[in-house]
């Protein structure tokens, strides 16, 4: 795989949902994507499900220039406070920089506060959930797995397959109807998707 690719950088805090990023995770370091996880500090931090994970870096640390992609899982903690607020803020230096962001869950309500979600199509896990927030995006609110509009990609809690599809696709893992088999076989079940992905090597 090419070894230039700059990693994919995955944000991790206290409370983070972890079945959120695997499927992203696992099959962009597949392709050849280095992946990083980065925290408020270089504490170990701990999951919903009670993993311990030790970041690689710090977030004031981290260069959207380093990066092939920022991706924010959801977390306990976007509704409780300002914590992770500098993720969003992050988010936005990334978006600028032209380097895409992909935030799923409770993340999406943090991008919506920092209003990253009032002039780009976007989707949730409801659309009441992100009004709470009190953003301007709500016209823009759509009803979908998950959305990709201009470098930012958005998926509601229940759709992790759908997210990495539009992280695969959007970072060029995997293309046409390789990514198309991909989501068939993870989201559907299909077992005639294997094949296409064989012949792929994506297997």
């Amino acid at each position: 795989m090419n070894g230039t690719r700059k990693p994919v950088h995955v944000a991790v805090y206290d409370t983070l949902a972890d079945w959120e990023t695997g499927h992203a995770t696992a099959h962009l370091a597949r392709a050849g994507f280095p992946v990083r996880t980065v925290a408020p500090t270089t504490a170990s931090v701990t999951s919903v499900g009670g993993l311990r994970v030790q970041p690689d870096l710090a977030l004031a640390d981290l260069r959207p220039a380093d990066s092939s992609l920022l991706i924010l899982p959801g977390a306990d903690l976007w509704d409780a406070g300002d914590d992770l607020t500098p993720f969003a803020r992050a988010a936005r230096a990334f978006l600028d920089a032209g380097v895409p962001v992909a935030a799923i869950c409770g993340a999406t309500a943090g991008l919506a506060r920092e209003g990253l979600l009032d002039d780009r199509a976007h989707t949730s896990a409801v659309p009441f959930y992100l009004a709470a927030t009190g953003y301007a995006g709500g016209e823009r609110y759509v009803d979908a797995d998950a959305v990709t509009d201009r470098g930012l990609i958005t998926a509601g809690p229940t759709e992790p397959v759908a997210f990495a599809r539009e992280i695969l696709g959007l970072l060029g893992a995997y293309e046409g109807e390789v990514l198309d088999a991909w989501y068939r076989l993870f989201h559907d079940s299909d077992p005639r998707a294997y094949a296409v992905l064989e012949k792929a090597g994506a297997a």
